[in-house]
């Protein structure tokens, strides 16, 4: 049993995606550059790359101009380009003690190694709207910049921290964080683009299917354990936004090469204590790392890191099989959106099943009571 053939489907499906277009461009105004909106939205490009799972500025620019701000289409296209490139290589796994903090904050601690950095936040204002920008030309645009610039008393290529300390081994040194068991399996890294999650999952394939989720989704799996549906109430040891080199093999020395770095936000929160392997005390950690700017998909990586480790699961956000086959946004909006396709048989079959159903019961009422009666 098929689908019936559609006659002309093609070409409405042609005008259909026309329509898409003109949707888009229908408005008069000017076009938005890509630059543009790498520059001025770059939070959105920030979260595009990180749930498509792409690093590429760029294209997850032109991917939301493309897709009409629709995050997470644009996603699914950055996503779907990423598919189509060779595999070079891997990185190095490094530890990110490297990071060039531009922002880096605890709440579990006042005084910290090299001080609280708030960096670009707005996390201490009101969500007020400013009616300012409606009137923002280039040249205010500019001379904000200027300003801003010289009462900073910075020159260009300036304003980057070098690494600093990291807060949690403060609670390292005196013995009082849980580390990770470090087993041959735990070492391996897995790689979930090429090899499909088996549960339990290793914590590397658990933790690249978190960086690639979507944030939403994983904030709102993170908020049902904060709140009570599970056991993790987070306090943030440490909450830092920078940019982490990128090093590889090189193929002639065989020595470690810088290539780059990339733009990251890094969390480490700190969970309830329990009893430890030795019988002491200690603190459990979470970890959450992913593209960009995003400090609330780090955080909420770092909460459910945590509740995935729980040995006796007491809620759907502490079963690691449940959050890592529900947080990737981009499988769940083709299972969503694919009720829009045709469904005609597997319908008309269950509205069949129906039909017959009330036909027996409106001619035979009495012997349907009668057999239901003597089943009793």
């Amino acid at each position: 049993m098929g689908y019936v053939a559609v006659k002309g489907g093609g070409l409405a499906i042609e005008n259909a995606l026309k329509y898409v277009e003109r949707e888009r461009v229908k408005g008069g105004s000017s076009p938005i550059k890509i630059e543009q909106i790498g520059d001025q939205l770059h939070l959105a490009v920030d979260r595009v790359m990180g749930e498509g799972s792409l690093y590429a500025p760029g294209l997850a620019a032109l991917a939301i101009k493309q897709a009409a701000g629709d995050m997470l289409e644009a996603s699914f296209m950055v996503r779907a380009y990423r598919a189509t490139l060779p595999r070079l290589g891997y990185s190095l796994a490094r530890p990110t003690g490297n990071l060039r903090v531009i922002r880096r904050i605890s709440s579990a601690f006042k005084d910290i190694p090299g001080g609280q950095i708030l960096g670009p936040t707005s996390d201490y204002s009101l969500r007020l709207l400013d009616f300012s920008l409606k009137y923002e030309t280039e040249e205010s645009y500019r001379e904000w910049l200027r300003k801003f610039t010289d009462d900073a008393g910075l020159t260009p290529g300036e304003g980057r921290l070098e690494s600093l300390p990291r807060v949690m081994d403060l609670l390292r040194e005196e013995g009082l964080l849980e580390e990770p068991v470090v087993t041959p399996e735990t070492q391996q890294i897995c790689d979930v683009t090429r090899d499909s999650l088996e549960f339990p999952a290793p914590r590397s394939a658990a933790m690249q299917a978190l960086a690639r989720g979507e944030t939403g989704g994983m904030l709102c799996l993170a908020y049902s354990n904060m709140r009570g549906f599970g056991s993790v109430h987070p306090t943030i040891g440490e909450l830092r936004v920078g940019y982490l080199p990128v090093e590889v093999t090189n193929p002639i020395t065989g020595e470690p090469y810088k290539v780059g770095e990339v733009k990251v936000t890094e969390a480490e929160i700190i969970s309830k204590g329990h009893g430890g392997r030795k019988g002491k005390p200690k603190f459990s950690m979470g970890y959450g790392i992913c593209f960009g700017h995003n400090e609330t998909k780090a955080i909420s990586m770092a909460v459910l890191d945590r509740s995935i480790q729980e040995e006796e699961p007491s809620a759907p956000s502490e079963s690691q099989e449940f959050v890592l086959q529900h947080i990737d946004g981009i499988e769940s909006m083709g299972f969503c959106n694919h009720f829009k396709l045709p469904h005609y048989v597997t319908f008309q079959s269950g509205l069949d099943r129906i039909r017959k159903a009330r036909t027996i019961i409106l001619e035979k009422p009495q012997d349907i009571i009668k057999t239901k009666e003597e089943n009793a």
